[in-house]
C-alpha cells in the first residue's frame, strides 16, 4: 500500500513533541512537507525527514497536493488553513481549539462535507489511558449516575512550553484569540462532554488575566456547568499553576466517587459506598514536561487507512468549542447562558 503524503503546518511546540515524531514513526505515513513562518523551522523538519520546506500554507497546497494535512498554527489561523486544505482535498486533523467563533468552526465543518475531506480535532484527552478506563468504569455502571464533579487543567504557562518563550503567539490576543480557556478549558470541556456522554446545557463563568504581565489574554478561568442529565460541577483552566500541572478529574456519583490523575501511581481510583476501593494503575496522561504519544496521530492516520470518519469530528470539536465561547459570554454579560 503506498503511503499517505502529510504536510504538518505550522512548526512549533506541539508539532515538534507530538505531531511530526508520530506522523514519522507511523508506517503509513510519508511526511513531504513542512511550513512555518520562521522558514528555518521548516527546513530544518524537511532535512530530519524529508520532504520541502515552506513559508506558506497556500503555496504547499498548491505545489505538494498533500493527502493529508496537520495544522499546528496559532489559532486565528485554523479555520483559513482548514478550509484553504479541504478545498484542495486534504484531509484534516487541527489542534485546538478548532477556530475562535462558532461561525468558523461551521464553515470548516462545511467545507470538509462539501469536498468529500475528513476534519479531526486533536482532543488528545479522550485518548490518554486514565480517561479511557474512567469512560470504561462509568459505562460499566458500578458508579451508578454522576451527580456533580470537578475538572481542571493548569499548568505555569505557554512561555515554558512554546519555541518562542515569552514573545509566542499564545500572549497576543490578535493571534490567540484566547488564553488558557483555548488552551486548556476547551480540552476539559471535551472530555467531560465525552466522559460522561452528556452535552451543557447552561455555563456561568469567571474568566480573568489575573498575573501574565502585558498580556489582555485570560490566564484563568473557573466555570459552573449544568449538564443535560443535570449534573452539575466545575471546570478550571489556569496558565499559573506555577508548582507544576493539574490535569484532574474528580466525579461524584450515586454509589461511590471516581479520582482520575490524583495519584502519581494509580491514575483511576474508585471508592465505592460500601467501603470497597478499586485502583489501576494504566498508563499516564501526557504532560508538557513529559511527554507520551498522544495518540491523536495513529487515530487520524486509521481513519485514512480504514476509510472511517473520525471519531473526534469538527461536530464534535464545535460542541466543546461551544462550551468555551458560552463562558466568554457569560463573563462579559455577568449571565448564565443557555446552550
Amino acid at each position: 500500500m503506498s503511503r499517505f503524503k502529510v504536510a504538518v503546518l505550522g512548526c512549533g511546540s506541539i508539532a515538534k513533541h507530538r505531531h511530526i515524531p508520530e506522523f514519522a514513526a507511523n508506517p503509513n505515513v510519508e511526511l513531504v512537507a513542512f511550513c512555518d513562518i520562521v522558514l528555518e523551522r521548516a527546513k530544518a523538519y524537511a532535512a530530519q525527514y524529508g520532504g520541502r520546506a515552506y513559508a506558506d500554507y497556500r503555496e504547499l497546497l498548491a505545489a505538494e497536493k498533500p493527502d493529508a494535512v496537520s495544522i499546528c498554527l496559532p489559532n486565528h489561523l485554523h479555520a483559513p488553513a482548514s478550509i484553504a486544505a479541504a478545498e484542495a482535498g486534504a484531509h484534516v486533523l487541527v489542534e485546538k481549539p478548532m477556530a475562535g467563533s462558532r461561525e468558523e468552526a461551521e464553515a470548516m465543518i462545511e467545507a470538509a462535507r462539501k469536498h468529500g475531506v475528513y476534519l479531526m480535532v486533536a482532543h488528545n484527552q479522550r485518548l490518554m489511558p486514565p480517561h479511557v478506563k474512567a469512560k470504561e468504569i462509568l459505562a460499566s455502571g458500578i458508579l451508578g449516575r454522576v451527580l456533580s464533579f470537578r475538572t481542571s487543567f493548569g499548568h505555569p504557562g505557554p512561555e515554558g512550553w512554546s519555541v518562542d518563550g515569552r514573545n509566542s503567539w499564545f500572549f497576543d490576543k490578535q493571534r490567540a484569540i484566547m488564553g488558557a480557556m483555548g488552551d486548556l478549558g476547551v480540552h476539559k470541556s471535551d472530555l467531560i462532554r465525552w466522559l460522561l456522554d452528556d452535552e451543557v446545557a447552561e455555563v456561568s463563568a469567571f474568566i480573568s488575566t489575573l498575573h501574565k504581565e502585558s498580556t489582555d489574554v485570560d490566564d484563568n478561568a473557573i466555570c459552573i456547568l449544568r449538564m443535560r442529565s443535570g449534573a452539575i460541577g466545575t471546570l478550571v483552566a489556569s496558565w499559573t499553576y506555577y508548582r507544576g500541572e493539574d490535569n484532574s478529574t474528580v466525579l461524584w456519583c450515586e454509589n461511590g466517587v471516581m479520582k482520575i490523575g490524583t495519584d502519581p501511581r494509580d491514575q483511576v481510583i474508585v471508592e465505592l459506598k460500601n467501603g470497597e476501593t478499586q485502583r489501576y494503575s494504566v498508563g499516564e496522561i501526557a504532560t508538557n514536561e513529559k511527554q507520551t504519544v498522544s495518540g491523536i496521530i495513529d487515530e487520524f492516520v486509521n481513519c485514512l487507512v480504514t476509510k472511517t470518519p473520525p471519531r473526534i469530528s469538527g461536530e464534535e470539536g464545535l460542541k466543546s468549542l461551544n462550551v468555551i465561547l458560552a463562558a466568554f459570554e457569560s463573563q462579559a454579560t455577568g449571565r448564565t447562558i443557555r446552550l
